[in-house]
């Protein structure tokens, strides 16, 4: 008999880390599209005021927010990583734990699948404990 259940991070709170994997899904969308386009109205001032000192600054400017947009579009993959690795490194009783919290950050659509898989697997890995302790 269970008296006391440890929480699960990931398997149990799917729900919020797939929110936050929506989330970062938009992110990935959103933030280059505006970078595009206020890189267009930066740099078409510019070119329309035929200066070259602000040509040079806009142009600073994009490229500056293109690597902002290229770290934003990689966090979900990094963070996805990080969880992998940790993963990799836990106890054999949580063994896959972090693997549904990398779905979910990485793969929001998948994310109830895999928690449902992980948590599957340890309702047979329980189980089949209890049934090898009585024989």
């Amino acid at each position: 008999m269970l008296i006391m259940a440890k929480p699960l991070i990931c398997s149990d709170l799917w729900q919020v880390w797939q929110i936050i994997g929506w989330v970062l899904w938009i992110f990935k969308i959103v933030i280059p599209i505006i970078i595009i386009i206020f890189g267009m109205i930066d740099l078409g001032k510019a070119v329309v005021a035929s200066k070259d000192d602000e040509i040079k600054k806009s142009v600073k400017s994009l490229a500056m927010r293109a690597v902002a947009g290229i770290v934003i579009f990689f966090i979900p993959t990094l963070v996805g990583v990080i969880f992998r690795v940790v993963d990799d490194f836990a106890a054999d009783d949580i063994q896959g734990q972090y693997g549904v919290c990398s779905t979910c950050i990485t793969d929001p659509g998948d994310c109830e699948t895999a928690a449902n898989n992980y948590s599957g697997n340890q309702t047979g890995n329980e189980s089949g404990n209890e049934s090898g302790n009585e024989g």
